[in-house]
């Protein structure tokens, strides 16, 4: 297989990034992870929730599959960019999870979602050339927030959407993964300032996701 120039890999990444905004990926490796699982009936209200909550979380996939593939993409170590696609390639069974789950819900996805893909594509193709202990230094803080913004889903989701459940369960495994490895590979802290805007962020995506 040969090498890709620079201008092929972000051709490459133009079609992946318009594939993730706008289709369903169409495969994965693993189960999905409500297989099996049964709900019990609900109110209007509770739907509507559930909805919202598994549309944020259909988002925060979009995003992360930009925040991977731009690091890849800037990645001074071959074996951390081909860590970062493996990532990817994860967060793309939970893209695919989520949108499953919206369409049981009879649910579209965020409108949006082109905004989070190729405005967390920035992010991380600029984290990738700034070094890649900044660029493990982003998977790891963004990972350690998704996991927090998952807890909270866990406390407001309905008692009846199992689900839902299950899968956010699954997810919330490999979000702590990617967190650790991260850790172990060599991530620098982030500065506290880089944080609380990557907090602010993330709480206008989640506001505006659970909505449009």
């Amino acid at each position: 297989m040969r090498n890709l120039s620079f201008s092929d890999r972000l051709l490459d990444e133009l079609q992946h990034g318009l594939n993730t905004s706008h289709h369903q990926p169409s495969s994965g490796a693993r189960e999905y992870p409500a297989k099996g699982v049964t709900d019990e009936p609900s109110g209007s209200a509770d739907i509507a929730h559930s909805v919202g909550l598994m549309r944020v979380n259909n988002a925060g996939e979009v995003a992360a599959q930009g925040l991977y593939r731009g690091q890849a993409l800037g990645a001074r170590d071959n074996a951390l960019g081909a860590a970062m696609q493996q990532a990817a390639e994860e967060e793309n069974e939970h893209l695919k999870w989520c949108q499953q789950r919206l369409g049981e819900l009879n649910a579209r996805r965020s409108l949006l979602d082109g905004l989070w893909y190729w405005g967390s594509f920035t992010i991380g193709a600029l984290a990738g050339f700034a070094g890649d202990k900044w660029s493990l230094g982003f998977v790891k803080e963004t990972e350690q927030q998704v996991c927090a913004h998952l807890d909270h889903h866990f406390e407001t989701l309905p008692a009846q959407d199992q689900r839902s459940r299950a899968i956010l369960s699954t997810m919330r495994e490999d979000e702590l993964r990617h967190a650790q490895n991260a850790a172990e590979a060599g991530a620098a802290e982030l500065p506290a300032p880089v944080k609380a805007v990557m907090t602010l962020i993330s709480k206008v995506m989640t506001f505006s996701a659970y909505r449009i």
